[in-house]
């Protein structure tokens, strides 16, 4: 079973993993330049963000949520972990904190779509980039509770 808890500064490197297994994992579509690029601003910005974390009985990250406001700017599941209802435990702590939640998803990434659509978040536009103008479309979506 897993618990959910505030990041603390000891978790940092341990994020950075679970953030390069899952995009490993998860984003095929990223171009390697783009790849190396995001993990470069990802490294200098995830070790000190406030993310809430999921984690094992020996109190090990699995995965984690950052927050800002009302909108889940990134949701990362260790691969070792998913199908297991980990995701799904930190998007639900996250619609307790925020009924509202929204969220925005890499039109190329199917499952995370389907994932997003089966906690019953609606799409509520499209952009032709990523945040920094990247050739990766999103999806934003806002929960809509059933």
């Amino acid at each position: 079973m897993s618990s959910i808890r505030p990041a603390r500064a000891a978790d940092g490197a341990r994020l950075l993993d679970i953030w390069r297994s899952a995009v490993d994992a998860t984003h095929d579509f990223l171009s390697a330049q783009d790849r190396f690029a995001i993990e470069q601003e990802v490294s200098a910005s995830l070790p000190n963000a406030p993310a809430w974390l999921a984690t094992d009985p020996d109190d090990r990250a699995v995965g984690f949520m950052l927050i800002d406001g009302t909108h889940m700017d990134a949701l990362f599941i260790d691969p070792e972990w998913r199908g297991q209802g980990i995701g799904r435990l930190l998007v639900e702590h996250g619609l307790a904190l925020h009924p509202t939640l929204t969220t925005d998803v890499n039109e190329q990434n199917e499952q995370a779509i389907g994932f997003y659509e089966r906690l019953n978040f609606a799409r509520t536009g499209r952009s032709d980039t990523d945040g920094q103008g990247r050739p990766y479309p999103l999806l934003h979506l806002r929960h809509a509770p059933a």
